[in-house]
């Protein structure tokens, strides 16, 4: 071969690498910009989802400030004890619901009557059954001494728990599910209606729910039907329905602790909602602790509030 065509040659095959080479840079490239791609638009998801949750935070705090204000604003006689409001913060809207925790049945203070009056009148549990499980609740909180063979300590050993019972106040009301010998679908049905932040051996008949006034000692049918009848009337004077209710555990005062329900739909119409309880302070630079605090964010766009 001559030397002009092995140049020839060489040349060529300088050519066919670097187009080798070119392709596999174009290659690379798209694979880069493909991954870049994936990464903008997974960030730009984030990012929104993040923007969502930021907002509905701050929703909810605005919601809490507002109620707390309008509560502390006003001197405890004047008060409400429940109530419910609307408001427009920013480009998001908020629905708040308030009510004072002496609505419910208090675990730590309640009585043994209130409690199978909750679980038999309120809640359908058999006569038979719900003065035991009134019993276990008691146990749970009342105290014992050290180093006492205490019987309840003793069942819960009996039935191979790893614990036993607290024998001091309930901290939450979801600790019900520890004490043992109550079913599961009794202390399902009984959440709704109890806390353990009123610290009250009453319950207000203004706010409280069916099923909780029907549990004050005494109450009848009849009584319990007039009761709701009389406290949907405003005309009605708030004290005679504890006369009505003829009960020692019933009043119209309200606790110092609030559950607060906010309900928040951000500028996206993504809506999401929280449950608070607050307990209103008297003095110092604070105006109210939060107690407890249940978000429930399901960032899903659903109608305007």
């Amino acid at each position: 071969m001559s030397g002009r065509a092995q140049n020839r040659a060489a040349i060529g095959d300088d050519r066919g690498f670097i187009v080798i080479v070119v392709l596999w840079m174009l290659a690379a490239l798209a694979t880069l910009a493909l991954i870049y791609l994936s990464y903008v638009t997974n960030t730009a998801v984030t990012v929104a989802v993040n923007t969502d949750r930021l907002q509905a935070d701050a929703l909810m705090n605005a919601g809490l400030e507002l109620t707390a204000y309008r509560l502390t604003a006003q001197s405890e006689a004047a008060r409400p004890t429940s109530g419910t409001f609307n408001a427009r913060v920013g480009a998001g809207r908020i629905a708040v619901t308030f009510r004072s925790e002496a609505a419910r049945i208090d675990l730590n203070a309640a009585p043994k009557a209130m409690l199978i009056g909750l679980m038999t009148t309120g809640l359908g549990v058999s006569a038979a059954d719900a003065p035991d499980y009134a019993d276990r609740i008691l146990a749970w909180r009342s105290s014992t001494e050290p180093g006492q063979d205490n019987p309840e300590d003793s069942y819960y050993r009996t039935l191979g728990a790893s614990y036993l019972p607290r024998h001091a106040p309930f901290q939450n009301a979801d600790e019900l599910w520890l004490v043992r010998g109550i079913p599961p679908n009794v202390i399902e049905r009984m959440l709704p209606f109890v806390t353990v932040f009123s610290n009250m051996r009453t319950v207000n008949v203004l706010d409280a729910a069916p099923q909780v006034v029907a549990a004050l000692p005494g109450m009848t049918p009849e009584t319990l039907q007039r009761l709701l009848r009389d406290r949907a009337d405003p005309g009605v004077d708030p004290q005679s329905l504890v006369g009505l209710a003829g009960s020692a555990s019933a009043t119209i005062e309200g606790a110092k602790a609030y559950r607060v329900t906010v309900a928040a739909e951000a500028p996206s119409h993504r809506q999401s909602s929280a449950e608070i309880v607050i307990l209103l302070l008297e003095s110092g630079d604070e105006p109210y602790r939060v107690l407890s605090w249940h978000n429930a964010f399901d960032g899903s766009a659903g109608k305007p509030l």
